[in-house]
């Protein structure tokens, strides 16, 4: 009979162990726990909403622990960065999950994931016809949402019958 399969986060428990072992870095139940967070979140984060998060939730947690421990677990897969064209950093965990591309809300900064197997299939044929073995891509688009619930979107005048007034900029 076959072992069960471990859980993402059982995996990524065991993978970052042994990362640390080998680089010669402490096993803190901080770090283990800075880990745990990041595995039962299901949205891309920074720093600042993760230590947050953590400290409602009682975690006796340093700002400064949550910025080491993520570049750690950068370092070692487990979590990947990501520079979505602000000054701020987004997090996502990595271990287990699909490579997937993004899109931007230039207006509410809304980050929306999507999978289309057709961009594996560029880089695969780019990577062949250019004789290129490709690691990692990243693709972003940015635009505006149509989401009625758009945050940021700026209002844009209409006329008595509900149509939008072209604004002249």
């Amino acid at each position: 009979m076959a072992a069960p399969k471990l859980s993402n986060l059982e995996s990524a428990r065991t993978i970052f162990t042994a990362y640390l072992e080998n680089k010669g870095l402490r096993k803190t139940p901080e770090r283990f726990a800075i880990l745990e967070e990041i595995y039962n979140r299901q949205d891309h984060f920074d720093v600042d909403e993760l230590y947050i998060s953590m400290k409602n939730k009682n975690y006796r947690v340093s700002r400064a622990t949550v910025y080491n421990t993520l570049d750690v677990l950068v370092d070692c897969d487990l979590v990947t960065k990501h520079q979505f064209g602000r000054n701020l950093a987004q997090y996502e965990k990595s271990y287990g999950y699909r490579q997937h591309d993004h899109l931007i809300c230039t207006d509410c900064h809304k980050v929306m994931e999507f999978c289309d197997p057709r961009v594996q299939n560029i880089q695969s044929m780019v990577g062949d016809m250019l004789k290129f073995n490709v690691i990692h891509h990243s693709l972003i688009f940015y635009g505006a949402c149509a989401r009625d619930l758009c945050e940021n979107r700026q209002q844009t005048p209409k006329d008595a019958q509900g149509i939008q007034i072209p604004v002249e900029g």
